[in-house]
């Protein structure tokens, strides 16, 4: 698994994104890289980290920039991106993620072109792939 910084960077909005760094960090395994709160029980801006990856995240908000994005589960379970997260051991987040009710859209596989992976929605629809295939070092 490369452990480099990412140049790209996927970016959410959750209606209870408290709830969401909890979930993935508990499931998924990322870690806390820089959490900032606001008022109330919302986010303004979070950074969680994964091997050499990053996502960053935050509570939905109603101002001109956040009135452009929705989540799944506002859109009725709708979703134009996905993410892939590559880690070590995929049979144990797989447990974890069915351990906390996760949706499992594709079941634990074995595909052709090697490792093994799955996908589930978390709690507020975002798509989810996890896999222990890494296009970086398949394509060395």
């Amino acid at each position: 698994m490369p452990n480099t910084p990412s140049a790209i960077l996927p970016t959410m909005r959750y209606q209870d994104a408290p709830a969401a760094i909890e979930w993935l960090c508990n499931v998924l395994g990322f870690t806390r890289h820089a959490v900032y709160p606001g008022q109330g029980n919302i986010i303004e801006h979070a950074e969680l980290t994964l091997g050499g990856g990053m996502i960053m995240l935050g509570s939905g908000k109603d101002d001109e920039f956040g009135r452009g994005f929705k989540t799944p589960a506002e859109l009725g379970g709708i979703e134009t991106a996905s993410r892939y997260v590559i880690v070590p051991d995929v049979a144990a987040v797989y447990e974890r993620a069915v351990a906390t009710g996760a949706r499992i859209i594709r079941p634990l596989e074995n595909p052709e072109y090697g490792g093994s992976t799955f996908s589930m929605k978390d709690p507020e629809g975002h798509s989810w792939s996890v896999g222990s295939y890494d296009p970086w070092a398949a394509s060395a």
